[in-house]
């Protein structure tokens, strides 16, 4: 059932929305994702002189969007649609990255407006959903259960499942470990938006330090194998061979590639716009450079390098038996032995508890909305049994069940993002991100 729903809401008619959206705001900006790359990397790296808000945004953003997506969902994407899927993974997430561009645009530039619904607070992607024409109301409602299911689901059940793969890869009991995340979710759940940041700020840079020294050290090891991997991936990803189903193999790497792309970033679901909401000394061009850096850090830099660790440690194909992250984990134990499966548990765990922190705070101004803020207090009780249920459940469950709730919030949110930019002319036409002298 799980499955057959994840393939009604997440299937080939709202991933071809996913990508047109990133196709569109592409066009428009005239690729500026791709043309301007120091300008949107200037504006990310370099030390801002008016506060913190703005690392610690973009912390809590790459909290939600890196997340173990970027270790159980490559293994997922590659079990599911072979080498091929990692190269439309990050074909998507180029498009996607003007998506979340204009997501954060948008939250920017109306979240000081009036709200539209009397005793409801928008937050996030919700300032601008409101203003999504006449539906726009009836659009924001939807949007608002939608992401608190998401919240419960992707950012918290299947993390968790994660997450307890890693325990149990360590030799922990996983029932425990259920009980103690859920008490501890519980209470993050209860915290809110800033003090998500004030955590999220001090464990991104240090689980992805730890992540990139175990990843190259695992490719340095399996050189040897690197460019049969990348012949792989490209070979794969346009190939016309039947496979599962009698489709193409093509058709299958791109369904998975994109799918699982868009786990792990997050492009056309509005859920990184929510992270921004306090960071309001910055300009809408500059909160929606930092979305293209997202995009950019979390799948064509971590999924690609995720992915090239697992081909080049299993060149002959995929160890049988195992689902989810548990590839990931013996392609690091392969390469780097123990130590290697074990820098990459503690990593696992560091994802999902900084993934289900980002996105409980998202789930809770969901429900806060959803209910004019009555019953907000329910959400972390919900968010604790969500983490124990996810310890328990299989990868495969939660990840059909965070897939169907990623497709029910992306719909609303694209007919959101096209009614509020009118097809992208009112947006580029006064970005001044986008008027370059000399360009």
């Amino acid at each position: 059932m799980l499955e057959s729903l994840s393939s009604l809401l997440l299937g080939w008619p709202t991933l071809s929305l996913i990508l047109a959206a990133g196709a569109w705001f592409s066009y428009q900006s005239a690729f500026y994702q791709l043309l301007h790359p120091i300008q949107w990397l200037k504006t990310t790296l370099r030390p801002s002189r008016r506060g913190r808000s703005r690392f610690r945004a973009l912390s809590t953003a790459l909290a939600g969007s890196i997340g173990t997506g970027n270790i159980l969902g490559v293994a997922a994407a590659l079990t599911a649609g072979g080498p091929g899927a990692l190269f439309w993974m990050s074909a998507a997430a180029v498009l996607g990255m003007m998506t979340v561009y204009v997501e954060n645009y948008l939250t920017a530039q109306y979240r000081d407006a009036k709200p539209r619904s009397p005793g409801r607070a928008p937050a996030g992607p919700l300032h601008y959903i409101e203003r999504a024409g006449r539906f726009g109301g009836w659009l924001a409602l939807l949007y608002a259960l939608a992401c608190g299911l998401s919240s419960l689901c992707m950012g918290n059940m299947a993390q968790m499942n994660a997450l307890a793969a890693a325990c149990g890869d360590l030799g922990l009991p996983v029932l425990p470990v259920a009980l103690g995340v859920g008490v501890l979710v519980f209470f993050v759940a209860k915290g809110g938006l800033r003090a998500a940041a004030r955590v999220t700020e001090k464990l991104v840079p240090a689980m992805t330090l730890l992540f990139f020294a175990a990843s190259l050290c695992a490719l340095w090891v399996n050189r040897a194998n690197l460019p049969g991997a990348v012949r792989a991936i490209f070979r794969q990803a346009f190939s016309l061979r039947a496979g599962a189903g009698g489709m193409a193999g093509m058709l299958i790497a791109m369904r998975a590639g994109v799918a699982r792309g868009v786990f792990t970033n997050e492009a056309g679901l509005g859920s990184s716009a929510f992270a921004y909401e306090d960071a309001r000394e910055h300009t809408p061009e500059e909160l929606g450079q930092l979305g293209i850096f997202q995009v950019f850090a979390d799948t064509v830099v971590m999924c690609t390098v995720t992915g090239l660790c697992i081909l080049s440690a299993f060149p002959a194909g995929l160890p049988g038996g195992q689902e989810g992250a548990g590839v990931t984990f013996a392609a690091y134990r392969a390469a780097l032995g123990q130590w290697g499966g074990m820098a990459v548990n503690v990593c696992t765990i560091l994802f999902a508890l900084a993934t289900v922190t980002a996105w409980s705070c998202y789930g809770r101004e969901a429900a806060g909305y959803l209910t004019g803020g009555r019953f907000q207090g329910v959400y972390p009780v919900l968010a604790a049994a969500a983490a124990v249920a996810g310890c328990l459940g299989t990868a495969d469950a939660v990840l059909y069940a965070g897939d169907a709730a990623n497709g029910l919030m992306a719909l609303p949110n694209l007919a959101a993002l096209f009614l509020a930019v009118r097809g992208g002319r009112s947006l580029t036409s006064r970005d001044s991100a986008f008027r370059q002298k000399g360009s």
